[in-house]
């Protein structure tokens, strides 16, 4: 008996967890007013792509301190934001920082998202994807895409 109401329970959280993920529309309601420039929903699904193809070859910076240190050193690749942070202090200097030295930066809907692609099981606000052969057609293009979305004013 006992092992039949553990089965039932599994399977009853499993659908739990599977109506528990949001859609892109949803999470853009719980964005921060600074959150510009947006990436949409498809060039988000490439960040996230790149930045698991990063993570792989240990390619990435992650967290704001980690990024603002390699910043200020001069280091170049794609910032990639998470828009849902609060409070907005922890961040809000990073785009500035980007800006002087030609960086390219785009937000994306999710933390948790991003932490997840990143391999971690925390949600991480910010990472720097840096260059590499390995996954260069991917960083390409979103170096591309990313550097074509309009600043902010």
């Amino acid at each position: 008996m006992t092992k039949t109401k553990k089965e039932k329970v599994s399977a009853g959280a499993e659908e739990a967890a599977a109506g528990s993920e949001k859609t892109y529309v949803e999470l853009i309601a719980n964005m921060n007013p600074i959150a510009q420039p947006l990436a949409s929903r498809k060039l988000s699904k490439k960040l996230y792509k790149c930045v698991k193809k990063a993570a792989k070859v240990k390619n990435i910076r992650r967290g704001v301190k980690e990024v603002q240190k390699f910043i200020n050193k001069g280091e170049k690749g794609i910032v990639v934001l998470a828009g849902d942070t609060l409070p907005i202090d922890v961040y809000c200097h990073l785009p500035v920082m980007c800006e002087d030295r030609n960086l390219p930066y785009a937000y994306i809907p999710s933390k948790v998202d991003l932490g997840s692609s990143a391999g971690s099981k925390r949600p991480t606000c910010v990472i720097l994807i840096k260059p590499n052969e390995e996954y260069q057609e991917a960083y390409d293009e979103c170096l591309e895409e990313v550097s074509s979305l309009p600043k902010p004013l």
